[in-house]
């Protein structure tokens, strides 16, 4: 066999193959063994037909035909490694010439990962928010707290801002009442939102028996979209209690003796998330800096089946899952059709020169990823997911992703490379130090999420060791 390449653009190829017929006689064999076994000749016993027969009865092309499909993706894949191309996706496959005992030549488009040259990163700077925790932020994490161990108690007065309400609800569409449009018994306090536009200004004022029409644009439901005329009857009014702030509610919340204790934990905390924030801000600055050094050419077919597979899954498992169309998602966001598509087609286009220049950073820095950093990368994505560790290694061996994880692991290694060399300085003009162990494992999350939705890219280079499909 003998092939040859050439560049249509830096991110697609074509290989032009010619194979000897001779090399053609183990998939020959394997088309007459296979028909052999489809087909019923009379005075022939099923399996021992003659390789004449065959070609006289069904035709020499049927088994020609039967032995190129066979014997195409060997061909095809020792032209690729051959060459030692990186393909992505299936190749688009066609058949120049097919002479009966002579040859077999044909044609493979593909695409392949782009060759990237990472310039020198070790001049990048970026800016980031400072760690500042005031008192404000710590009263009101206290509160928050405080507020968990509210509890209620109905009272005999008009309702106000932040007591809760037991409801019955009725909602009518051109006079008619909804089937689905009754209520009763229904938990809801003032100031929440969680309900019908309107119904706050409904509300207040009104004491226990009293009752009060407004009109609402429905957000569910049969009449979803749809203004309602909407009556709501008071049947409790409740007012929140909250404990004392004092060492008791500190003994009550929390591990501490004292208020006083438990504020300064709670600064800390806040310290730390803020810390959390700083370390993922400076990772995607750094990063963003990283891509406007690097030219990343983004193969056009990748680039096409990326923003579909974001769209898909966004319309048919996120939008799904809460009930919502596209078009009704557009009209919440603000956006119009062209905006999202622009969108989903930036962002796709970010996670692809992401998961490049990070995979020849990885190349390049020849980094590789050992089975502890495999398996706490594994247990962060287990908790996000919702899964039991156990449960989630055992899908990810089930549907082989594992080359995934590993991988998202190392670009997180990489990112970490260039953070590293980066400065990095918050708004005081402070140095931030980011070696600290606590920020590691934002390294490997804000990589995770930017290069999530551009797996493609990886799946579609394991796409070469596939059949490929004649065109």
């Amino acid at each position: 066999m003998k092939s040859a390449v050439e560049t249509l653009n830096p991110t697609r190829v074509r290989l032009t193959v010619e194979v000897p017929f001779e090399e053609l006689k183990p998939s020959l064999d394997a088309a007459y063994k296979k028909i052999n076994q489809q087909v019923t000749v009379k005075g022939f016993r099923k399996g021992k037909i003659p390789a004449r027969v065959i070609d006289q009865r069904f035709g020499r092309g049927a088994v020609l035909e039967e032995a190129v499909n066979d014997a195409l993706p060997k061909f095809y894949t020792e032209a690729v490694n051959e060459a030692e191309l990186n393909v992505l996706g299936q190749p688009e496959v066609d058949i120049t010439e097919l002479k009966d005992g002579e040859t077999l030549n044909f044609t493979a488009e593909v695409d392949v990962r782009p060759t990237i040259e990472i310039p020198d990163y070790s001049g990048i700077e970026v800016e980031v928010d400072a760690i500042e925790v005031t008192d404000e932020d710590v009263d009101k994490a206290v509160e928050e707290l405080r507020g968990r161990f509210g509890s209620t108690a109905p009272v005999e007065r008009a309702a106000e801002d932040g007591d809760v309400l037991t409801l019955d609800l009725e909602a009518k569409v051109d006079g008619e009442v909804l089937e689905d449009g009754v209520a009763q018994g229904v938990s809801y306090t003032i100031g929440s939102g969680e309900l019908l536009d309107g119904i706050d200004e409904a509300v207040k004022g009104l004491e226990a028996g009293g009752e009060a029409t407004f009109t609402s644009q429905l957000k569910g439901g049969s009449g979803e979209g749809k203004d309602a005329e909407v009556t709501v009857k008071v049947s409790q009014v409740s007012a929140r209690e909250l404990p004392e702030l004092d060492d008791d509610f500190a003994q009550l919340a929390s591990e501490f003796d004292t208020l006083e204790e438990l504020r300064a934990d709670s600064r800390k905390r806040l310290a730390n998330m803020k810390q959390y924030d700083q370390a993922t801000q400076a990772q995607e600055r750094v990063l963003e800096k990283l891509l406007e050094l690097v030219e990343v050419p983004v193969p056009e077919k990748l680039l096409e089946d990326e923003v579909n597979t974001r769209k898909h899954n966004l319309e048919h498992h996120q939008l799904g899952q809460m009930g919502l169309t596209i078009d009704k998602y557009l009209e919440i966001q603000g956006k119009t059709a062209e905006e999202f598509e622009d969108e989903t087609k930036t962002a796709a286009v970010k996670g692809i020169k992401t998961q490049f220049v990070l995979d020849e950073l990885v190349s390049k820095e020849k980094l590789n990823v050992n089975q502890e950093e495999l398996t706490e990368h594994l247990m962060r994505r287990a908790a996000s997911s919702g899964m039991s560790p156990d449960q989630f290694a055992q899908a990810v061996v089930e549907g082989g992703q594992v080359p995934m994880l590993v991988g998202e692991v190392a670009r997180g290694k990489a990112l970490a490379v260039v953070v590293e060399a980066a400065t990095v300085k918050d708004t005081n003009g402070e140095v931030v130090d980011l070696d600290d162990e606590d920020d590691a494992d934002a390294e490997t999350t804000e990589v995770t999420e930017v290069t999530e939705a551009a797996e493609s890219a990886d799946e579609a280079a394991e796409a070469k060791k596939d059949a490929p499909a004649e065109s």
